[in-house]
């Protein structure tokens, strides 16, 4: 098993992303009025809904050692651990906030399947017993939401997008951009460029334990540069597309790409 430390800035809406009606959905697209919320109100709003869901086990996973001081107030050594690892508008939180826009799909490990698609053709597809069974890599990386907040030194386990396409004997990417489609309904669309030379992986385990529903288990996307919606929950099937395609989220408004260094949080960013 490899492991390796990145400085990936991983993003993350973590809204538990899952299909809505349209009329529903509609409720979530961000618009200018969104843009002016309070962000003190919003983060504080995002934690307690994450305290009040959270399940036992969630709880259990959260970090204990988050103590309350204000966000306005940081010591010297967090100053010094953040700089150059925070995008700007964003704030350091221990805690994991969880946000939902639909029920969270629980599928049994030996019920989930993964597969690899270009077009109608299929290239690949693995059951969890064999997914567990390619090269696995592990990760050190730092997360950050849309919704402002980012959390630090987070470690993932999985198998990179370039040892999926190794398993299917692909020595080229076979189009320039990848949907994942995700139990729920749940689309989100994603550069090849931004998945592989180690850029993306399909994760199955956080912190060392199996990924929590809530936060997209058994298995999720995960793009360590991008907002963090980038890395789909529930993930199933990655399909290859010639020309660009837009996800859910990015339907209603997000932005195309997501990049948090420059603040593509919605359409025109």
């Amino acid at each position: 098993m490899r492991t390796c430390v990145t400085q990936f800035a991983v993003t993350s809406s973590m809204l538990l992303y899952s299909s809505v009606p349209d009329r529903q959905a509609a409720r979530f697209a961000p618009s200018t009025n969104q843009r002016s919320f309070d962000d003190r109100a919003g983060a504080y709003n995002d934690v307690m809904f994450s305290r009040a869901h959270a399940t036992p086990e969630a709880k259990a996973q959260t970090s204990m050692d988050e103590t309350p001081i204000s966000r306005g107030f940081r010591s010297r050594r967090q100053e010094e651990i953040s700089k150059g690892r925070v995008p700007p508008g964003q704030y350091v939180t221990t805690d994991f906030p969880v946000l939902s826009a639909g029920p969270t799909p629980l599928i049994k490990p030996e019920d989930w399947t993964l597969a690899l698609q270009l077009g109608g053709s299929l290239l690949g597809k693995w059951t969890w017993a064999e997914f567990a069974a390619l090269p696995q890599t592990t990760i050190t990386t730092d997360i950050h939401c849309v919704t402002k907040w980012s959390k630090l030194g987070t470690t993932w386990q999985g198998v990179t997008f370039d040892d999926l396409l190794k398993a299917v004997d692909i020595a080229e990417p076979a189009a320039h951009y990848i949907m994942a489609h995700c139990d729920g309904g749940y689309t989100t669309n994603v550069p090849v460029a931004d998945l592989v030379a180690g850029k993306g992986l399909v994760a199955t385990r956080y912190e060392g334990l199996p990924i929590l529903p809530a936060h997209g288990g058994p298995a999720r996307l995960l793009v360590p540069h991008l907002y963090f919606w980038k890395s789909a929950k529930w993930v199933r099937r990655l399909r290859f597309m010639e020309k660009d395609e837009r996800g859910f989220w990015e339907s209603f408004g997000y932005h195309n790409y997501g990049d948090p260094w420059k603040e593509q949080r919605y359409d025109g960013d």
